[in-house]
């Protein structure tokens, strides 16, 4: 029982250290400044503000209510604890690893120190080098992300999607919404991935290695302090791509922003009207703009974009390989799992939670 008795101690004060650190007593504060808001009828008299309200209240409210959970538990645990009763042993040793897991699980959320990690995440897949083994590798990846967004409740709306010419797809666009800090969890998934295999495309049965590129930004909702001259944009219309019959579009109501001074390139396909298409490529392209004004106040411009590497040989995060053996291992943490067909069927919070304690690790080195 001593033995328990300093496991639960040592977890209370981990506990303690970790809301303090996520300053959890400003976000009490802000729950309550929420809930006071979501109360007041006129609220509703605009309605895209009072639904940016209730789901601030939403998000905020999970996250208190979790933590103050989990210290409740860690303190419970400890009163029985210290009751000596050896008749609990067994119920305390269990109830001792299940919140030792969960306090593990729910550090990783001190390394979300970005405003936007909460945030809805767009999420952007292309296919790189490798021909028609990349566009169905890029395909592949698509379905993979979509599983891990729909395993940990996340919802999917796709904002524009290229076909490949013979299979598998030249890009897609998609919105990740709804869940626990959907764009702070996908951050590791940003870079090149590279896929080994026996190409089905290839009648002689030749290895083949393909490439495709993820890029990721904040799907920020409601007003964003960003001011975009028209003159800095060049807006082109095309044809909407669909599944044939009447879901193809037959005027150009797809829409293709360019930010000229940056460069950033957004298209939106998936709305009714041209209006609307336009309307939310401007939403996602402030965000885009408003995540690189913020970063570009913590680091260089170069350190923001990130390396703009090619989706090729040499700059991969994540390698996939179906052939000769099998085997899926990350470069940056050099975790590895042997259940291929289990990752790419969703399975990646393993991969998604080492990235985030090597970016632990490193932050407190960095702090001690």
């Amino acid at each position: 029982m001593d033995s328990l008795i300093t496991q639960l101690k040592t977890l209370q004060a981990k506990v303690a250290d970790l809301t303090q650190r996520l300053k959890l007593d400003q976000r009490i504060q802000r729950l309550a400044e929420l809930e006071t808001q979501a109360g007041q009828p006129e609220l509703w008299n605009e309605p895209e503000i009072a639904q940016g309200v209730m789901k601030d209240l939403s998000r905020v409210r999970e996250e208190v209510e979790r933590w103050q959970k989990l210290t409740g538990q860690v303190d419970d645990a400890l009163e029985l604890a210290e009751l000596e009763d050896d008749t609990l042993l067994d119920d305390l040793a269990t109830e001792v690893t299940r919140v030792q897991e969960l306090t593990d699980k729910m550090e990783l959320e001190v390394v979300f120190s970005n405003p936007y990690d909460r945030e809805d995440a767009i999420i952007s897949i292309h296919a790189g080098a490798g021909g028609t083994d990349a566009q169905d590798w890029a395909q592949m990846l698509e379905r993979m992300y979509f599983r891990w967004a729909e395993r940990n409740g996340h919802s999917i709306e796709i904002i524009d999607r290229s076909e490949g010419e013979s299979a598998g797809i030249k890009s897609v666009t998609a919105s990740i919404r709804g869940g626990s800090y959907p764009y702070g969890y996908l951050q590791s998934e940003q870079g090149v991935h590279r896929l080994v295999r026996i190409s089905p495309f290839n009648s002689s049965g030749t290895r083949e290695t393909s490439f495709a590129k993820i890029e990721l930004w904040p799907d920020i909702q409601g007003d964003i302090a960003i001011e975009i001259n028209p003159n800095d944009l060049r807006i082109d219309t095309y044809r909407a791509g669909g599944a044939g019959g009447q879901n193809v579009q037959k005027n150009d109501t797809a829409v293709r922003i360019t930010h000229i001074p940056t460069g950033l390139v957004v298209q939106c396909q998936n709305q009714r009207s041209q209006a609307q298409n336009r309307e939310r490529a401007l939403q996602i392209l402030k965000s885009r703009l408003a995540e690189m004004e913020l970063r570009r106040q913590e680091q260089t411009l170069s350190d923001l974009k990130g390396d703009n590497v090619n989706a090729e040989w040499g700059h991969q995060i994540r390698n996939y390989v179906l052939h000769p053996y099998r085997l899926v291992k990350d470069v940056r943490t050099s975790y590895e799992v042997g259940n291929v067909d289990g990752v790419l069927d969703g399975d990646l919070n393993d991969f998604m939670e080492a990235y985030l304690r090597l970016q632990l690790h490193e932050r407190n080195e960095t702090n001690a």
